[in-house]
């Protein structure tokens, strides 16, 4: 049995992080406690404790415990366990739930419901994602998070000082362990199994000997179609949108340590249109610059050009005028309205169509808009310089002019 199998701990107060959930006043707790039986959905990285919790929790309810995963479960076995249930109802632990397809978690609706079955079910990805509305709405969803590198170095140091296949591995080397393995402790664990698994005693392994076991440990995370992959970008784009040009490099760098050069590519030019816009028209040509010399440059090289597009993403005056002028729009024609174009705009030569150039200023008061939509307004100027100078002009125009030709 691997070690961090067989050093799974058995109480709430073992657990590494979690205060929230399993802390004196933590919710799972105070069901464990009162023996509360209700179904729930634990979702969060790998390495968090959800199973763990899970195994704690169903022994607390003291009911019968089925240990299943969606990868090979059927309908079957939950009909099976439920119809095996007795009066006290059982508690199925329901691992990777997310790949049950819909008509398999609607198989689990009634018997949550009786309560001959109190569901615990754990999932690595968003469960508003991948589990359906209906047995989301009659399961708490409770979210694991990554425990600190000072908290799991803390459990390393437990279980080195104890008599088992780490026993004596230097504190040191506990730290550096918990430092580059991303927040999973069962990694941090295994790890340092296999760092004392080498031949040496663990007293001698050295903090250099595990960076050399896994250099690139410290992405352990990363997964670029995981939610944590799409939590990077989510990240990046945040934070250029909050002018924070620290917390972006920060991502930006996550990203393509991570191997991934594309999404930041495709990001960042969205970044220049929807958070930067017509406060700053450039940007967007700085930004695909940017974008196509790093696309040519490839890794590791592409980080010179998107750093500098990332710099002046996140430094630049914002506007999104034009997100909100395009919804609008959008909305007016899913809707139903302007579908008829008006007879003068209609064509290349149309019978009342007043040509702007002719006009003082290449502008002449006309109608553009169809019938039943005169007078609406998508585009609102944003309050930059660039935005309100542009609007001023055009006001200007617009108000003092006549209609008269030049």
């Amino acid at each position: 049995m691997p070690l961090a199998d067989e050093m799974r701990p058995k109480s709430f107060d073992e657990m590494v992080g979690q205060e929230e959930l399993v802390g004196p006043h933590g919710i799972l707790r105070t069901m464990a406690d009162n023996k509360v039986s209700r179904s729930v959905i634990f979702y969060g990285p790998p390495g968090t404790g959800k199973t763990t919790a899970a195994l704690i929790l169903a022994d607390k309810l003291g009911k019968p415990l089925f240990r299943l995963n969606a990868i090979d479960a059927q309908v079957a076995d939950i009909k099976k366990i439920a119809s095996e249930a007795d009066g006290n109802g059982v508690v199925v632990y329901l691992d990777e739930i997310q790949y049950f397809n819909k008509k398999q978690q609607q198989s689990l609706l009634p018997y949550t419901e009786s309560g001959a079955i109190t569901l615990i079910a754990a999932t690595t990805e968003n469960p508003y994602h991948g589990i359906y509305d209906a047995l989301l709405s009659r399961c708490l969803v409770l979210e694991f998070k990554r425990p600190t590198p000072k908290q799991i170095s803390s459990r390393l140091k437990k279980i080195a000082s104890e008599q088992t296949p780490i026993h004596g591995l230097p504190d040191d080397t506990c730290d550096v362990i918990a430092n580059i393995t991303a927040g999973d402790a069962r990694r941090a664990i295994n790890l340092a199994e296999a760092a004392c698994s080498l031949g040496t005693k663990p007293s001698d392994v050295l903090p250099g000997d595990v960076l050399k076991l896994v250099p690139r440990a410290n992405m352990a995370a990363f997964d670029t179609r995981g939610d944590a992959h799409y939590s990077y970008i989510s990240a990046l784009q945040k934070s250029i949108r909050g002018s924070d040009p620290d917390a972006a490099v920060f991502w930006l760098a996550k990203l393509l340590e991570g191997g991934d050069i594309v999404s930041p590519c495709r990001r960042l030019l969205v970044i220049a249109c929807e958070d930067i816009g017509l406060a700053y028209p450039n940007a967007i040509v700085h930004t695909l610059a940017c974008v196509e010399a790093a696309e040519r440059l490839g890794l590791p090289e592409a980080y010179k050009p998107l750093t500098q597009a990332v710099l002046l993403l996140a430094t630049a005056p914002k506007s999104n005028s034009n997100e909100p002028a395009w919804m609008a729009a959008q909305k007016d024609i899913r809707e139903g309205r302007g579908a008829t174009v008006p007879s003068h705009i209609a064509s290349e030569y149309a019978p009342g169509y007043v040509y702007p150039h002719d006009y003082p200023n290449h502008w002449v008061r006309q109608e553009y808009l169809p019938s039943d939509l005169h007078g609406r307004k998508y585009y609102t100027p944003g309050d930059n310089p660039t935005e309100q100078q542009a609007a001023a002009y055009w006001d200007a125009v617009k108000n003092n002019q006549g209609g008269e030709r030049k």
